[in-house]
């Protein structure tokens, strides 16, 4: 029986990042397969894309999973790779140049390629655990209930959950992207690729004041449309109706947010372990244990 779960960030392709984040948690290959004597994996989804390993990355994780020395819940990455695939994404050169590392080490069309997404799509898009919940990135109830309360993604739900203005399409949007707020044209933003950004991912987590300046989530490394280092948001109410309402439940832990700097909790109930490892960031870990209030000292890096 397992004494907890090390729950891991978005890997995005470093292999070399993960493999140094088990051994510092002292996990070790064995015939193949890394594994902990006591304790269980649970990857947070995005092992592919933007990285140099994202075969060697998936194959770890892959192993570890068959042999029940980890679990995994689906990343938007492997969402939209499924989609790919199945003819359900579109073919723009923004998402051809997201997607183009895992296509090219993959190669698209090929035997592997259809295998790997067959896989793919047995991952849940969720774990409630005893005691824990695991989501990419944010837990919402009524999306899930949109989608029947089922993890499993099937042919229906992917085409329905690929088609805008859908009910499922704004499910999948909320639980493996996270909602976002629209902005006002001042406060338009271009993101770390240098995409314009009219909306705002929104702070599901946060108890606080629903302004712009507590819920809005701007990266740190935005720019206004005059290149310049953007000034923040508004100290002014979110006009209603709010994305989604405050977090009540188990402890979440969740990825997806692009997070710098030393590892912290987002509230006491909720914890982010994507330190943009696909940024050349440190991968990073909670290392839960069963608590119900989280504790900044359960984070556990790479470097």
């Amino acid at each position: 029986m397992t004494e907890g779960y090390d729950v891991i960030g978005d890997v995005h392709g470093h292999a070399i990042e993960l493999e140094n984040l088990l051994r510092r948690m002292e996990y070790s290959d064995t015939s193949g397969v890394w594994r902990h004597p006591r304790r269980t994996a649970i990857f947070v989804g995005d092992l592919i894309d933007r990285g140099p390993q994202q075969l060697a990355t998936v194959a770890i994780a892959r192993r570890m999973i068959e042999a029940g020395s980890a679990q995994a819940v689906m990343g938007n990455h492997e969402f939209n790779a499924i989609a790919w695939r199945n003819g359900l994404r579109s073919r723009t050169p923004e998402h051809l140049k997201q997607h183009e590392k895992f296509l090219l080490e993959v190669g698209e069309g090929s035997t592997a390629h259809d295998e790997m997404i067959e896989w793919f799509e047995t991952l849940p898009m969720w774990l409630e655990l005893d005691g824990l919940r695991v989501i990419h990135a944010c837990w919402h109830e009524p999306s899930k209930a949109v989608l029947g309360n089922s993890d499993a993604l099937d042919k229906a739900t992917l085409r329905a959950a690929t088609t805008k203005r859908t009910a499922e399409y704004d499910a999948i949007e909320i639980l493996l992207k996270g909602p976002e707020i629209p902005l006002a044209p001042e406060y338009h933003y271009t993101d770390k690729s240098g995409h314009l950004r009219k909306d705002a991912r929104y702070r599901w987590w946060s108890a606080g004041p629903t302004t712009f300046r507590n819920r809005a989530e701007l990266p740190s490394d935005s720019k206004t449309a005059s290149d310049q280092p953007h000034p923040g948001f508004p100290d002014s109410d979110i006009p209603p109706p709010l994305p989604v309402g405050v977090y009540d439940g188990p402890p979440v832990i969740y990825g997806h947010y692009w997070q710098t700097g030393t590892p912290a909790l987002t509230s006491p109930k909720t914890a982010c372990v994507d330190y943009s490892a696909g940024n050349l960031g440190p991968l990073v870990a909670y290392r839960w244990t069963g608590e119900s209030i989280l504790s900044s000292e359960k984070f556990i890096s790479s470097r």
